[in-house]
C-alpha cells in the first residue's frame, strides 16, 4: 500500500493532531511488510512519506495543508482560505465568548509564562483573579506548579488547547507582540464580549497597558 495515502488518511481522521511516534506504530507492520529493516527505517520511511505529503499539498490549487502543530501533524485551511472557512464555521455553533480584558491575560501568559498571578497583576494595573477563572475553564491556560517565593503562588502557563487556537506548533513560533494583538482581533473578533456588558463583568477594565508588555518584548 501506498504510505504516503496511509498517513494522509490517518491524519485527515484524527481530531487532534497526530504525533510522528503514533504515526510510525500505525503504519509499523505495513511497512515492514513492504520490506523496512527495522524500526528505525519505519520511522525514516514514515518522515520521507510526510515531507511528501507536506510538499504536494502547498500547490496553489490545494485549500488545505499538511503541518506540523503542537507536537503532531494536522490537516488545516491555508490562511488565504481562512475567511471562507470561518464564516462557515460560525454558522455551525456559537462561538466562545471572551472578555478583552481576558484576551489581555492571555496575552501576558503567553509571553511571560510562568507566570504569577500578582505579576499578571502588576502588569496589567488591575486584579486578574476573575479572568484567570475565565481562561482555565477554556482550557487555554493550566498550571505550571508554584513560584519558589513567599506564599509561594502558583504559576500559569499557556496549554496545547492555546497552541492549537492559534495553529501554533509551540510557542517559540509566537509572533511579535503587534502580530499577535492581531492574530487574537482576526480569531475572536466576533467572540468578544461587547463592551456594554464588558463593564458589567469584575474583569472588565480595559485601560490596561499592553503596550508596555509590547515594549519590553520589543527590548528583549
Amino acid at each position: 500500500m501506498n504510505l504516503k495515502a496511509q498517513l494522509e488518511a490517518i491524519i485527515y481522521a484524527a481530531e487532534t493532531p497526530v504525533a510522528l511516534d503514533q504515526l510510525v506504530e500505525l503504519v509499523n507492520d505495513s511497512v515492514i511488510a513492504e520490506g523496512a529493516a527495522d524500526e528505525a527505517e519505519v520511522k525514516s520511511r514514515v518522515r520521507a512519506a510526510l515531507e511528501e505529503l507536506i510538499s504536494s499539498y502547498q500547490a496553489s490549487d490545494h485549500g488545505i495543508e499538511v503541518r506540523q502543530v503542537a507536537g503532531g501533524y494536522r490537516i488545516s485551511t491555508k490562511p488565504e482560505q481562512h475567511e471562507f472557512v470561518r464564516a462557515f464555521a460560525k454558522s455551525l455553533k456559537p462561538p466562545v465568548r471572551l472578555s478583552l480584558p481576558a484576551l489581555e491575560t492571555l496575552a501576558v501568559i503567553a509571553y511571560k509564562q510562568p507566570v504569577t498571578v500578582p505579576e499578571i497583576n502588576e502588569i496589567r494595573g488591575v486584579d486578574s483573579g476573575g479572568v484567570i477563572g475565565t481562561l482555565l475553564d477554556r482550557k487555554l491556560i493550566g498550571t505550571a506548579g508554584r513560584k519558589q517565593v513567599i506564599g509561594r503562588p502558583i504559576l500559569y502557563k499557556t496549554t496545547k488547547e492555546f497552541l492549537l487556537r492559534f495553529g501554533l506548533k509551540d510557542v517559540n513560533e509566537l509572533p511579535s507582540m503587534e502580530e499577535f494583538e492581531k492574530l487574537v482581533a482576526e480569531t475572536f473578533q466576533s467572540e468578544l464580549i461587547p463592551a456594554e456588558q464588558a463593564e458589567a463583568l469584575p474583569e472588565a477594565a480595559t485601560d490596561t497597558p499592553v503596550a508596555e508588555l509590547a515594549a519590553e518584548e520589543k527590548a528583549s
